[in-house]
């Protein structure tokens, strides 16, 4: 269920870009007329994150993870059936705002039912929907929009999910924690604000320059009102953000990986098509498929990474696979006009193998020392974490390509850009890694360990009780 719901919300934000010149030609509009399509949806979802832990506390995870699917699917429904740019926009919000109720809800849905030695072994599987999803949506948005109508890259969304909601129905076990206190709605008031003015100006920022007067308005706001939420929410009894979990270490600190260690890896992802592409003048084609084998790297890592982290820990696990997406980048700023298609597969896939022991283990770590009663808060400040690293990450690479291209240079960064926006990313990733290796992680190693080791004893105990 948790893995149908990722896919989906992950692809549906990803395969959207690839519609964007058949809906402006049906709209008569120009593509750059359509950014709001594309931004709203990150923005709702930031907005509506916040209220998400409240909600599962509140009506249950099963309830509301249903509640936003079913939303998330109708809303796609409507994309699909809009008649004009004003619908379309209106109907991505409701999908944004669905969304941004999924991904944490799940998550603790997820949390709550299996121990820490289980999460392990169940990180190997929602690691699936994580990659696939990214690579796959741009070719399965090509192939609809080619074939069909763009309208299908909304419509795809049902077959999909409704099998999702029959399956939940029917078979998802309720998991409802402590009842929450009356509802926070100035907390909420206050962080929709700030992380959907934070969203909308990083998102932005590279489109309309950094310091245009849209962004810098959003991003000084977004900080203020985010100070405020910080000062208001830790001087709140119940507030709907426990910022106070962040005091606990392991938990900070895995969150600043992912925050800062998502710039170098989300980035590398979005700049290898555009070296393809711009640089290269690669085909759409050839760079899809160049970039894909990086799924396959990630998904041979976790396993390897599941097998060995109850045993070394994830801060070494971490460590390494940041120095190894460190190496990789550095090894991408070497490429040029004659790099063959050959040998950047092989780095993205080399990439894939380093990032995949920094996802799994910084997420099950993250909750190793939290109290039940505590995870979905943790879920939810963890989605706000990760999204916002997501988005900083294309801003980032564009923001180093517009820098390191000469003034009245043609349209595309020469291969010069390319190579510095490379070493950037590979400057930041060094970083975390070296971060990395002081993630306090004896606990997260002990509770692994503890969980597994009971898993294994009980059918034992079973087989001497029958055998008496």
């Amino acid at each position: 269920m948790c893995v149908c719901v990722t896919f989906i919300a992950i692809v549906d934000g990803a395969i959207t870009t690839v519609a964007l010149p058949s809906i402006a030609r049906q709209f008569q509009l120009t593509t750059a007329a359509l950014d709001g399509v594309v931004v709203v949806y990150p923005v709702c979802l930031a907005m509506a994150i916040p209220a998400s832990a409240w909600l599962v506390e509140r009506f249950g995870g099963k309830r509301v993870l249903l509640m936003a699917l079913v939303g998330f699917l109708g809303s796609s429904l409507l994309c699909g059936t809009a008649a004009g740019l004003g619908q379309l926009v209106a109907f991505r919000a409701i999908q944004g705002l669905s969304a941004g109720v999924l991904f944490p809800a799940s998550a603790s849905l997820l949390f709550r039912t299996f121990n820490s030695s289980e999460q392990v072994r169940i990180s190997r599987y929602t690691i699936i929907p994580q990659q696939i999803a990214p690579a796959a949506a741009p070719i399965l948005g090509g192939l609809l929009v080619d074939h069909l109508s763009w309208r299908w890259v909304f419509y795809v969304n049902l077959p999909v999910g409704l099998p999702a909601v029959l399956f939940g129905l029917l078979f998802l076990a309720e998991h409802r924690g402590p009842r929450p206190g009356r509802f926070d709605l100035t907390g909420l008031l206050l962080s929709a604000a700030a992380l959907g003015s934070l969203m909308f100006g990083i998102c932005e920022g590279p489109n309309r320059g950094w310091s245009s007067v849209a962004v810098v308005t959003a991003l000084f706001l977004g900080a203020v009102l985010l100070a405020t939420v910080i000062a208001v929410e830790l001087r709140t009894a119940e507030p709907l953000l426990r910022l106070r979990l962040f005091a606990d270490r392991l938990f900070r600190d895995t969150n600043l990986i992912s925050l800062v260690g998502l710039v170098p890896i989300l980035g590398a992802m979005y700049l290898g098509p555009l070296f393809l592409q711009q640089g290269q003048g690669r085909s759409a084609l050839e760079s899809g498929t160049s970039t894909f084998p990086e799924a396959f790297g990630v998904l041979l890592t976790v396993q390897i990474a599941g097998a060995l982290y109850a045993r070394i820990g994830p801060r070494v696990i971490i460590g390494c696979g940041m120095a190894g997406v460190t190496g990789v980048l550095l090894l991408f700023a070497a490429c040029d006009e004659h790099t063959s298609l050959w040998t950047f597969r092989g780095l993205m896939f080399v990439l894939g193998i380093a990032m995949g022991g920094v996802f799994m283990p910084t997420t099950v770590a993250s909750l190793a020392t939290l109290a039940r009663s505590d995870l979905a808060q943790a879920s939810t400040l963890n989605t706000v974490v990760r999204q916002t690293g997501g988005a900083l990450a294309p801003a980032a690479v564009t923001t180093a390509l517009v820098l390191s291209t000469p003034a009245g240079a043609a349209v595309d960064p020469p291969l010069a850009a390319y190579r510095h926006a490379y070493l950037a990313l590979a400057a930041i990733a060094a970083v975390t890694a070296v971060f990395s290796f002081t993630l306090p992680d004896g606990p997260a190693r002990a509770a692994a360990r503890g969980t597994a080791a009971s898993s294994r004893s009980d059918p034992f105990r079973r087989r001497r009780v029958n055998a008496r």
